[in-house]
């Protein structure tokens, strides 16, 4: 019996195919495998020629067909092992052409060494022939990228498009644009503001002039969309590219900040859709991303409310850190398995409510988490002002419950999403969440490095004020604002999220951690800018509905309460508060009364006592008394 009859039927399959592929790349490969061995023996004999002018002495001669052959083989050796004969040259980059360069100094070096020892051929030209094969070696290779350029303009077909910048994310765009023809895109134009790009090109496309000839360029160029690459742009000129874009009658998109994405590299597919976000008064904050991957390197890690819009934005940032374990933790087994199947990488799921504490006790012993983001929440201000006892168990309880969890496991680092509704809460939620502040705050006492982090609205999460405008326009209308004079608050959610994971890196224990956010948004001009942005007309195609304040509801949010000290810390962005805390007696014995109350269902019972707690932590006075918490801020 032979070896290969030995072998069992799977292992002499997978053995032929292996042969096979090996087979049929090297049958591929030889065809530049003999232009290499001619062009390297071509440029060594030119050498030897050029050496002498012509008249080569016969001594030399004799010797150097064994010194050709050699260097053939050399070359061809150092080719295979750089890898020079696997690639896909016509999408090669810097790292093939230094494997070109490695390669050519490789064989080079073996022949000088060879012609010294044994050939006796002049230095010179080993040196000079072994440079030119590199050369010539090298424009074999990247002739599909040389002269694809010229190729792709010929040719290329699909929507004309006007780019908006100059700079390094338009000169990126442009290029991915033309070296990728598959994509459909065809940048026809460029503008920019600055006059120094004017009248010149950007990667063989003409810079027209500055963005204010938008209109003009698009019918001029026939361009059927613009892709604004100014990842810095303001709302104030977004907008005005907007309104342009819509009188050309043309689509915009956008394109991310280069350093935020994956490697730095922008492509085609990074650019979006214009939404809402980008037209909002206040600038990106820009977040210490090393700082926050110290902190959640090889380090476990729990998100409660996993499935939410926060939560699972948390987790896909979390991701990127490289943490030991990542575990989910949420009570909607839908929106838990979601977050979960959008992060590409192994997660542990726990279904588990936070109002239940020996569930939630036993998770946190079981995965014994070094940080936890702290997510699960009520959040919708009309119906928990008609639920008190919900926004009770969840909010308050279900803190409580993860704070004593958390002490027990030995957990770190604890971060509270909080709300501007917190500060001077006239609402039931705001009141919750204020509350849930406080027993964050007294957690911290006890060694605990916890923290809380405010933030106002935020675009595009589930109940946001932005999508339910999205349906309203896009049934058709009427889009309802409650008061004309109405203000919010608005950040992006990876923002909001950005803001949470420097908290966590930025936390000694006790602090509330808020964001400078800008001027305030009129809810009435968002609404109609969101009309506009649609392509409709305000008025004429979708009507703007007052429909009254609802309860719980303030015209204006604030960063924070005139009894609240804020101090400066080391990120320019952020603002740390110092509330009035309650005294840890009567916080203990609120929290036991607000407990029995929602137990009991007694909505109106817990909703007296959430504000009566929030004034007696706002005044700092034992006794309870009968004003609202708006009052007492104003006190």
């Amino acid at each position: 019996m032979t070896t290969t009859d030995a072998l069992d039927p799977p292992v002499q399959a997978a053995s032929g195919l292996a042969l096979a592929r090996a087979a049929t790349r090297v049958r591929a490969d030889l065809p530049l495998m003999a232009l290499d061995a001619a062009v390297t023996a071509g440029c060594y004999v030119a050498a030897l020629v050029l050496r002498f002018d012509g008249a080569v002495p016969e001594h030399y001669w004799s010797r150097f067909p064994r010194l050709v052959l050699l260097a053939a083989v050399a070359h061809l050796s150092a080719n295979l092992a750089f890898g020079l004969y696997r690639q896909m040259w016509r999408h090669a980059s810097v790292a093939e052409a230094r494997g070109v360069i490695a390669a050519a100094a490789a064989a080079t070096g073996a022949m000088l060494a060879a012609s010294a020892l044994v050939f006796h051929q002049p230095l010179s030209v080993v040196i000079v022939g072994g440079a030119a094969a590199m050369m010539l070696g090298g424009a074999v290779r990247f002739q599909a990228r040389l002269f694809a350029f010229n190729r792709g303009g010929e040719t290329a077909a699909g929507l004309r498009v006007v780019v908006l910048g100059a700079g390094e994310s338009g000169a990126m765009i442009v290029r991915e644009m033309r070296r990728n023809p598959a994509a459909g895109l065809v940048p026809v134009a460029v503008l920019d503001d600055d006059e120094r790009t004017h009248g010149r090109s950007l990667a063989g496309v003409p810079v027209l002039g500055p963005i204010e000839l938008l209109v003009s360029a698009v019918h001029a160029c026939g361009a059927h969309q613009v892709v604004l690459a100014i990842p810095s742009a303001g709302p104030e000129l977004v907008g005005r590219v907007a309104r342009q874009a819509d009188l050309a009658g043309v689509s915009v998109k956008v394109t991310p900040r280069v350093d935020g994405l994956l490697g730095g590299k922008l492509s085609v597919r990074d650019v979006r859709e214009l939404r809402i976000e980008d037209l909002l008064g206040r600038a990106q904050v820009v977040t210490d991303l090393d700082a926050v991957r110290r902190l959640l390197r090889g380090r476990r890690v729990l998100i409660t409310g996993a499935g939410g819009s926060i939560g699972s934005e948390i987790a896909r940032q979390v991701a990127l850190c490289d943490p030991a374990a990542l575990v989910l933790l949420d009570h909607d087994e839908t929106h838990l398995f979601e977050a979960a199947a959008t992060l590409g990488v192994d997660v542990v799921q726990v279904l588990a409510d936070i109002r239940d504490p020996l569930l939630l006790r036993r998770a946190l012993l079981r995965h014994r988490p070094d940080v936890v983001f702290h997510a699960a929440a009520h959040k919708h201000v009309p119906v928990l002002e008609s639920h008190p006892c919900e926004a009770v168990s969840t909010n308050v309880v279900g803190t409580a419950n993860l704070l004593a969890a958390a002490s027990e496991a030995g957990v770190d680092r604890l971060v509270f999403i909080s709300t501007d509704k917190a500060v001077c809460p006239v609402s039931v939620m705001g009141a919750s969440k204020w509350l849930g502040e406080q027993l964050v705050i007294d957690a911290s006492r006890r060694g605990a490095r916890h923290c809380a982090v405010r933030f106002g609205n935020v675009a595009g999460s589930r109940g946001s004020v932005i999508p339910t405008f999205a349906r309203q326009i896009a049934a058709g209308g009427p889009v309802t604002v409650t008061d004309t004079e109405m203000t919010r608050y608005f950040m992006s959610v990876h923002e909001a999220v950005q803001l949470v994971l420097q908290a966590a890196a930025m936390a000694e224990g006790g602090e509330v951690f808020m964001l400078e956010m800008g001027e305030p948004v009129n809810i009435l001009a968002l609404a109609e800018r969101m009309i506009r942005l649609s392509g409709r007309n305000v008025g004429a195609d979708v009507d703007v509905v007052v429909t009254g304040s609802r309860p719980g509801e303030k015209l204006e949010e604030a960063l924070r309460a005139p009894c609240e000290e804020a101090h400066p810390t080391d990120h320019a962005a952020i603002v740390r508060v110092h509330p009035p805390t309650l005294d840890r007696r009567r916080l203990r014995a609120g929290l036991r009364r607000l407990s029995a109350l929602a137990a009991r269902g007694d909505d109106a019972g817990a909703a007296r006592l959430l504000f009566e707690l929030v004034v007696d932590g706002q005044q700092g006075d034992d006794e309870i008394i009968d004003l609202t918490a708006a009052e007492a801020c104003s006190a």
